[in-house]
C-alpha cells in the first residue's frame, strides 16, 4: 500500500471516528447510558451499526470516550490558568472560553452532568484520578496567586465551582435559558453580553 492511501485511509478512519462520538454525544445526552444503543448512534451518525462496533466493542468504551473528550475540552481550556500569567486576565479567559464551550459542545456538558448526577456508575474511577488531581492542581495555582498577593484571598475550590456550575448552566440548561429568552436562541450579541456580564460578576470576587 503506497504512503498516499495510507494516509487517507487513516484520515478516513479518524473521520469516521470522529463522527460516532459526536452522534454518541448526543445519543448519551438526549437518553443517558441506559437509554443508548449503538442502533441509536448508529442512525444518528447515519452509518451502519457494524461501523460503531468495529471502532467501539462496547457501549461502556464508547460512553468513557466521550466522557473523556469533554473533559479533555475543558482541560485544556484550564491551561490558561498558570502560575506566570496575569490572574484576572486568566481567569477572564477561563471563563469566556468554558462559555462558548456550553454553546458549541452542550450535549457533551450534559452527559458530564448527568453522569455526575447519578453518582458517577460508569466513570467514578475517571473523577477520582485524573478530575481530582487535575481540580488539585487548578487549585494550587489559585492559590499562589493568592500568597503572591495578586487577588484577594478566597477559597480556591469553590471559585472553579462557582465557574464551573455558572459557564455548565448554559449548556445543562438551554431549554430553561431559551424558554426565558421568549422561546428563541441567544443571538451572537447575547452571548457577548453573558461573557462580559459573568466576568464582571465572577472577577468582582477576586479582584484586590
Amino acid at each position: 500500500m503506497s504512503k498516499q492511501n495510507s494516509g487517507i485511509q487513516t484520515r478516513h478512519r479518524a473521520e469516521t471516528r470522529e463522527r460516532i462520538e459526536q452522534a454518541a454525544e448526543r445519543v448519551f445526552a438526549d437518553y443517558g447510558y441506559v437509554g443508548a444503543s449503538f442502533s441509536r448512534i448508529a442512525a444518528q451518525a447515519d452509518l451502519p451499526k457494524s461501523n460503531i462496533v468495529y471502532y467501539y466493542k462496547t457501549k461502556e468504551h464508547l460512553y468513557r470516550t466521550v466522557v473523556e473528550n469533554i473533559f479533555n475540552v475543558w482541560r485544556e481550556a484550564a491551561d490558561v490558568l498558570a502560575p506566570e500569567h496575569d490572574p484576572l486576565t486568566a481567569l477572564g479567559g477561563y471563563i469566556e472560553t468554558k462559555l462558548d464551550l456550553a454553546r458549541t459542545r452542550p450535549y457533551g456538558s450534559k452527559v458530564w452532568a448527568n453522569e455526575i448526577i447519578q453518582r458517577a456508575p460508569v466513570v467514578q474511577d475517571y473523577l477520582e484520578g485524573e478530575l481530582r488531581q487535575w481540580t488539585n492542581d487548578r487549585i494550587a495555582v489559585i492559590d499562589f496567586w493568592i500568597a503572591q498577593k495578586q487577588i484577594r484571598p478566597v477559597s480556591a475550590r469553590h471559585l472553579l465551582y462557582a465557574i464551573w456550575a455558572t459557564t455548565q448552566h448554559y449548556a445543562d440548561f438551554t431549554h430553561q435559558i431559551r424558554t426565558l429568552n421568549n422561546d428563541l436562541e441567544l443571538t451572537d450579541t447575547q452571548w457577548e453580553e453573558t461573557k462580559r456580564s459573568l466576568r464582571e460578576i465572577l472577577l468582582e470576587g477576586v479582584r484586590l
